[in-house]
């Protein structure tokens, strides 16, 4: 399967289907705590995970001046995050001082970046809902990330809300929060994913039919019986 191929697939699901594959493996920190979307419509946003962590504050790493230092790992992750990539930030929860604001969103935007995952804020929230970049964060804020955060290294692992992302690792990302899948357990979600997201487009129908839902969700073997009969009938609707 190619990657485009995988990432149609977990577009088209969505997080609360992906999750429940993940469940199914043994994966269960896997949803990043607290974020939302920025601004609603974003839809359902997949991309490969480029990360980025800040550190706790130390005034010494966090003089204004650091921002246009060679190095300085949220500007470099701003003009290095690849195009369809996700910049995934950790930023340690921390809700009052925003991580980025309106130009370098524009930038991001600007650059073919897919979206933004922070554990923090952002700053100009309505200017970067304008730029049109997707984010998901915990909301907006003035102060800067210098105020309590410094900056720290790229494509490393990260703790983002709770979860460990490396770079590489998928993101689903859309009205429900953002999912991580391992980069190693894509093909294979996305796949089951399509199957779950079949069966259960079923099961709503007969749901809607009246029939209860013991021994329809989960199936008892009568259940899934007659599931597959309906596969194998060809028919285009559940």
């Amino acid at each position: 399967m190619s990657r485009i191929e995988t990432f149609e697939r977990l577009r088209a699901v969505g997080t609360a289907t992906v999750s429940m594959q993940l469940l199914k493996r043994g994966l269960r920190h896997t949803a990043v705590a607290g974020v939302k979307p920025l601004a609603a419509g974003q839809g359902c946003v997949v991309g490969e995970a480029y990360t980025l962590r800040f550190l706790p504050l130390r005034e010494d790493l966090s003089d204004p001046s650091v921002l246009g230092a060679p190095g300085y790992a949220p500007r470099v992750a701003i003009e290095e995050c690849p195009p369809g990539a996700i910049l995934a930030v950790e930023a340690r929860g921390i809700a009052t001082t925003g991580t980025l604001g309106d130009i370098l969103a524009g930038r991001l935007a600007k650059r073919g970046v897919a979206a933004v995952v922070a554990d923090g804020a952002v700053r100009d929230g309505a200017g970067v809902t304008a730029t049109g970049l997707p984010v998901w964060c915990l909301g907006s804020a003035a102060p800067a990330s210098l105020t309590e955060l410094s900056g720290g290294s790229v494509q490393v692992a990260i703790a983002c809300g709770n979860v460990t992302i490396f770079p590489g690792d998928v993101l689903v990302c859309d009205g429900d929060g953002v999912v991580v899948v391992p980069a190693a357990l894509a093909d294979a979600v996305a796949a089951d994913a399509v199957e779950q997201d079949r069966f259960e487009r079923w099961v709503q129908a007969r749901v809607q039919e009246g029939r209860p839902t013991i021994g329809l969700y989960p199936p008892n073997p009568e259940t899934k019986a007659e599931y597959e009969a309906w596969k194998t009938s060809g028919a285009t609707t559940p």
